[in-house]
C-alpha cells in the first residue's frame, strides 16, 4: 500500500508533468480525433487526453473548497474526459476543450455530491445548481460559515438562483454542518456514556401494539361473521348495506332495492341489529369459557 507522503509525492510529480505538456494545434487535434472516431485508434485518444491534462487540473482546482483531495478531483476529471471522448464529433467544428469541459465539470460535481455527505445533497438540476452556487452567493454577504441565513439574504439568493427560499435554508444548513455518527459517544446523567442513537425517539406506534390491535380486529371480524350466520338473507343484506360498508345506503335506497317501504326496512334493521348484539355477546362468552 502506498503511504500518504508517497502518494502526495506522486501527485506532485504528476501535476508538474502536466505543466510541461504542450497543447495541440487545431489541425493535429482534428486528425487525432478523426483517427479515434473512425478507427478507434487508442494512441490517438491517449495523445488527446494527455494534451488536456492542464484543463482537467484547472477545473479540478476550482472545486478545492469542498474539502476533498485535489488528486481525487483530478481522477474524476479524467473520467469526465473519457466520457467526452466517447461522444466528441470533430466534424461539428468545435475544439475538444470547449466540448470536454462540460463533461469534466459534470463528473467532478457528481463525485462531490456523492462524497460531501452521507445524506444525498441534491438530485434535481435545481438542487445541484444551488449546491454549487450557494457558497459563491453567500460570499457576496461575506457569510461563508453562517449556518442560519437571515430571511432577506435567503430570499435574495433564492430569487437569483430560481429556487424556493426553504430550499436555500435547508441546503445552507446541510452544507454548514457535518455528518454525525449515531454511534458517537455522549455523556448522560451520572457521568455514564451512551450513544446518540439511544436518545432517538420513535414516534411510530409500537409493533406489539399494532400486532395486538390487528389480532383483536381479526377476532371481532370472526365473531361478526359467525353472528351474521344467524340472520335471514334479507336481514343480512340490510345490515351490510346500512352498517358494514364505507358509504352506507339510505333507507330510501334500500327500500327501492328490496321493493319494500322505508319503515319496513327500518324495522328489519333494528331487529337484525339486536339479534347480532345478542349473538356476539353469546359467542364471546363461549370463547372466554373455553379459554
Amino acid at each position: 500500500m502506498v503511504s500518504r507522503p508517497e502518494y502526495q509525492e506522486m501527485t506532485n510529480n504528476y501535476l508538474h508533468r502536466m505543466k510541461n505538456l504542450p497543447m495541440l494545434e487545431i489541425d493535429e487535434e482534428y486528425q487525432l480525433a478523426k483517427q479515434w472516431k473512425d478507427h478507434g485508434d487508442t494512441k490517438a485518444v491517449d495523445k488527446l487526453v494527455s494534451s488536456h491534462l492542464k484543463l482537467i487540473s484547472k477545473v479540478a482546482h476550482g472545486y478545492r473548497g469542498y474539502g476533498l483531495p485535489v488528486s481525487d478531483l483530478i481522477s474524476e476529471g479524467h473520467v469526465g474526459m473519457m466520457q467526452a471522448m466517447k461522444h466528441f464529433d470533430p466534424d461539428k467544428g468545435f475544439r475538444l476543450s470547449t466540448y470536454a469541459i462540460w463533461w469534466i465539470k459534470a463528473a467532478i460535481q457528481e463525485y462531490i455530491l456523492h462524497s460531501y455527505s452521507l445524506v444525498k445533497m441534491g438530485t434535481t438540476s435545481a438542487q445541484k445548481k444551488l449546491f454549487f452556487n450557494l457558497r459563491r452567493e453567500k460570499s457576496v454577504f461575506q457569510d461563508y460559515d453562517e449556518i442560519d441565513l437571515s430571511p432577506d439574504k435567503a430570499l435574495a439568493i433564492a430569487t437569483k438562483l430560481g429556487v424556493r427560499i426553504d430550499e436555500v435554508m435547508q441546503m445552507n444548513h446541510r452544507m454548514s454542518t457535518n455528518d454525525q455518527s449515531l454511534n458517537a459517544q455522549v455523556k448522560s446523567a451520572g457521568d455514564s456514556t451512551s450513544e446518540w442513537q439511544d436518545w432517538l425517539a420513535d414516534d411510530r406506534e409500537r409493533h406489539d401494539v399494532i400486532l395486538a390491535e390487528s389480532d383483536e380486529l381479526s377476532k371481532r371480524r370472526a365473531l361478526l361473521d359467525e353472528a351474521m350466520d344467524g340472520l335471514t338473507e334479507r336481514e343480512m343484506l340490510i345490515i351490510r348495506d346500512r352498517r358494514l360498508v364505507d358509504a352506507p345506503l339510505t333507507l330510501e335506497e334500500v327500500s327501492e332495492k328490496l321493493g319494500i317501504s322505508r319503515e319496513r326496512v327500518r324495522q328489519i334493521e333494528v331487529r337484525a341489529f339486536e339479534k347480532l348484539q345478542k349473538a356476539v355477546k353469546r359467542l364471546s362468552r363461549q370463547r372466554m369459557e373455553r379459554h
